[in-house]
């Protein structure tokens, strides 16, 4: 029964759509609307439907046609073909260009040559600024330097990020080197002024602490002076029986 159904359906779809067929109905008012907007010729239809309700697009429609806006399109266009080749020449020798900028600042080959040289210097400023504390620096001393320290860790860290060639990046990288090595001289400089500072005080310290024995130390210089007398009375009472024996063998 559903079969039967079934093809009772479709002979009836396909009867209606085989009487099915198209229908010319020529509509003259929008083929003229159509004329006058693409090329300007023709008239709108009917008039007084146009002049009653669109009276100003009646007056400009055939002025304003697509045609003459195309055409001038077009003369533009044609004289700018000169320019638009010379454009793209342009662009496709930038192309090249950037093409090997791109190469070239995708790797960093000026870290890789640089890098050991840097990173030891960056590690030996370190070192020298965990130093300041024990040497006799204040904490807010060394922290000034770690500020120094930081500053040269970005400015490398920007350099290996940055969009430039590897010949720029070598020249910063050299230039970090250098304000590294300058800024840690001055630090060795002060840790030794520290140093110094500390032994001196130090040994002035001492002297503060050590008790003078002014008796003993005026019974040595005394001691001394005596010792000194003697030996210039010994001299002398020399010399002086040295002359009586001269003396006694002249008289004989």
């Amino acid at each position: 029964m559903k079969l039967i159904f079934t093809t009772m359906l479709l002979m009836a779809v396909a009867a209606g759509a085989t009487a099915q067929h198209v229908t010319n109905s020529h509509d003259s008012p929008k083929m003229n609307q159509i004329t006058v907007e693409e090329t300007g010729s023709g008239s709108l239809k009917p008039e007084l439907y146009y002049t009653l309700l669109h009276n100003k697009y009646k007056k400009t429609a055939a002025v304003k046609n697509k045609l003459t806006f195309r055409a001038a399109a077009g003369v533009a266009s044609y004289q700018q073909v000169d320019e638009a080749e010379a454009i793209d020449s342009a662009l496709a020798s930038r192309a090249k260009i950037e093409a090997l900028n791109v190469a070239d600042r995708q790797v960093d080959l000026a870290w890789l040559a640089e890098k050991d040289k840097v990173e030891s210097r960056t590690r030996q400023f370190q070192k020298n600024i965990d130093r300041v504390v024990m040497a006799g620096g204040s904490p807010k001393e060394k922290e000034r330097w770690d500020d120094y320290y930081r500053v040269y860790q970005c400015a490398i860290k920007a350099t290996r990020d940055a969009y430039m060639p590897n010949a720029q990046r070598k020249k910063e990288y050299l230039q970090i080197y250098a304000d590294v090595s300058r800024q840690n001289d001055v630090l060795v400089k002060y840790l030794v002024q520290l140093s110094n500072r500390n032994a001196t005080k130090n040994l002035l310290s001492a002297t503060d602490n050590r008790f003078i024995n002014k008796g003993s130390i005026a019974r040595n210089a005394m001691s001394r002076w005596n010792e000194s007398r003697s030996v210039v009375r010994g001299s002398r009472n020399a010399d002086g029986n040295e002359d009586e024996n001269e003396n006694e063998s002249m008289n004989r």
